[in-house]
């Protein structure tokens, strides 16, 4: 049995792909998840899988998360493509159909200059009746895999990652609280003595992958990542050149934790500390840059049931290849170069 952690990225919609992830690595038997770490659309995928776990086994998290996309996708009020859906399209196609339509145009308008507080009693978090339906006393179960929800302290700029019994409704809410779109979700937290506001967890960890080094968990992290590192092409557009930055500020917490994570690796490798002085982390990632690079922030906002389902079937094949090709290495070395992620 090989024994793995999680490290699920954020990023709306496109948290699909993780979801294909996830079903075809709970089919293979030979593998076990002890803990998650999850932000935003990870850390609803990682409640989903741990609350299925704790009720009905690998089929229970499997059927649980199948129910949460289910839910997500009938959060589509705008039903922009369903039309095209015939036509079997390009994801690229999609997503400029959405980003160029009126509605999500007048939209993203609102976003630059109504605050979400400017709607009053009118105000409404859709997520909310997504989320209270999970049964938390499953979600927050000390049996199972261990899980981690990170969100952004407001006040302070940093990262609070919540665990065991501290997660609830609203912190799931918190971590997926984009803060030109949704109110900052407060929360009475015993940590500070405080009620601490809290806004998405990408912003200081996307997601967090420290939770994840203690002694009794295995070396081995899997990243499911769903925002694109690298783009070739210079972002033009006003609707570009948002995405791009969305990207980058979402990654930029993560690649400070793998380079941390690669410094002390050097160390371990030079003999300049002990090897049983700091975990000697092995790193994995299960990604589909190609498909998320015909994507855009539109696709992240918009849950169109095809792209949906597009990015379910991406990440069911690529944790299949990693599946095939890197879970020999597991427990033996770190399949992805760290260092080639900085030059």
């Amino acid at each position: 049995m090989q024994r793995i952690n999680l490290a699920l990225q954020g990023g709306g919609a496109h948290g699909a792909y993780t979801w294909g992830v996830l079903d075809r690595l709970l089919r293979e038997p030979d593998i076990e998840i002890a803990a998650i770490s999850g932000t935003s659309a990870g850390a609803l995928n990682g409640a989903a899988l741990k609350a299925g776990m704790i009720h009905g086994g690998r089929e229970g998290a499997r059927e649980n998360l199948a129910r949460l996309w289910g839910q997500v996708t009938a959060l589509n009020d705008l039903r922009l493509t369903s039309w095209m859906t015939y036509l079997n399209p390009a994801p690229s196609l999609i997503s400029q159909a959405i980003e160029y339509s009126l509605p999500f145009s007048m939209m993203d308008a609102a976003t630059r200059v109504l605050s979400p507080y400017s709607y009053g009693i009118f105000y409404q978090n859709p997520l909310r009746r997504i989320a209270e339906r999970f049964r938390y006393d499953e979600v927050c179960a000390s049996d199972g895999p261990r899980l981690f929800i990170s969100a952004t302290n407001v006040r302070t700029g940093k990262i609070r990652v919540f665990t065991g019994t501290e997660i609830s409704t609203d912190v799931i809410l918190a971590s997926a609280c984009l803060p030109t779109i949704f109110q900052a979700v407060e929360i009475d937290d015993p940590r500070t003595g405080h009620c601490e506001a809290f806004w998405d967890g990408g912003y200081t960890g996307n997601p967090a992958l420290f939770p994840l080094f203690e002694r009794d968990l295995p070396d081995d992290i899997v990243i499911v990542n769903i925002n694109p590192l690298k783009r070739d092409s210079i972002p033009r557009t006003p609707q570009e050149i948002v995405n791009r930055i969305n990207e980058i500020s979402f990654n930029s917490s993560l690649l400070r934790e793998l380079r941390a994570i690669n410094f002390v690796k050097e160390l371990i490798a030079d003999g300049r500390i002990p090897r049983e002085a700091m975990k000697d982390v092995l790193i994995h990632m299960i990604s589909d840059d190609d498909l998320m690079n015909d994507l855009s922030v539109a696709t992240k906002l918009v849950p169109s049931p095809y792209v949906i389902g597009r990015l379910r079937a991406a990440g069911e094949a690529a944790a299949e290849g990693f599946l095939k090709t890197g879970a020999t290495r597991i427990g033996v070395e770190t399949t992805v170069s760290l260092s080639e992620m900085f030059s």
